[in-house]
């Protein structure tokens, strides 16, 4: 399956300028625990970074830093880890693993924000195909079952 067949389409977005405390309730208000921090390239929106909840946390609150006087662009992780849409959820996967992230901005040919995947993506998808491998395990008793009678 291709990561772009996966990601969440739908993803929050915000600006390096915006009021640190802005991110947050938007974060709030969208049920989301990261932003991805875009700036516009002819028309399309282009991934810069991503802050996270706990970035946030870390990185502003933690060091007794006021919220409110900083900005998205001042916190967020800027070394991002993207993938594009037609990989592979398995390169996804592995990506993750290598550079211990959780959450994964995808790209289309052109670099522009396609969508998100997130390890939680990944593991209902996961769960849905043990779900299979159990369901040949229990068509395969009951086909025993009914044989043998």
């Amino acid at each position: 399956m291709k990561v772009g067949e996966l990601c969440n389409r739908s993803v929050v977005v915000a600006w390096r300028d915006t009021p640190l405390s802005e991110a947050a309730r938007l974060m709030r208000e969208q049920h989301v625990g990261s932003l991805v921090i875009v700036v516009e390239r002819h028309g399309e929106r282009i991934p810069a970074g991503i802050l996270t909840d706990r970035d946030i946390v870390v990185s502003a609150c933690a060091k007794g830093l006021d919220p409110r006087s900083l900005t998205a662009g001042e916190v967020m992780t800027g070394e991002l880890v993207t993938i594009a849409a037609s990989d592979n959820v398995a390169d996804a996967l592995a990506l993750m693993r290598a550079r211990g992230v959780r959450r994964l901005p995808v790209l289309t040919e052109h670099g522009a924000l396609y969508g998100i995947v997130s390890v939680d993506d990944l593991l209902g998808l996961v769960a849905a195909e043990l779900g299979e491998f159990a369901r040949i395990v229990d068509t395969e008793r009951r086909q025993e079952l009914h044989a043998r009678r």
